[in-house]
């Protein structure tokens, strides 16, 4: 009788407390509950903007390197994460939110142009009216 391979899987462990998520990175069997025994700990995430406005994230690129050499597969959130830091191809979802972000950046710019616009207008009115006085 053949062996079935145990398929590992890279995903992330939800640790940190209520409404302070914090997640590591890990390598474990793909049907483990999702905070069960990791095989290894390849990374964390930081998903809440720092006081710079940055998600932070470290990864160990060797041990994970390894990993996806002996066939683990990534979740998608992980891929994600993956294809950013150059480790994997761009996802495909990474890149319709690229698109979807600078066109509400683009957008953001026109509205606060035209913001601007009125209150210059709205400067060079009180002006003029202040000069009539």
């Amino acid at each position: 009788m053949k062996k079935l391979k145990t398929i590992v899987t890279l995903r992330f462990a939800l640790y940190g407390c209520k409404n302070r998520p914090f997640f590591h990175i890990v390598a474990t069997n793909r049907k483990r509950p999702r905070n069960y025994g990791a095989l290894e700990q390849v990374g964390t995430y930081d998903p809440l903007p720092n006081t710079r406005n940055e998600k932070l994230v470290s990864l160990n690129m060797d041990r994970i390197r390894y990993w996806l050499s002996v066939g683990a597969r990534p979740s998608r959130p992980v891929a994600i994460l993956l294809g950013l830091a150059g480790i994997l191809p761009p996802h495909p979802r990474s890149l319709v939110t690229a698109a979807r972000n600078r066109e509400a950046l683009a957008v953001g710019a026109l509205t606060l142009d035209a913001l601007d616009e009125a209150e210059k207008d709205e400067e060079a009115e009180d002006t003029e009216k202040g000069t009539e006085s």
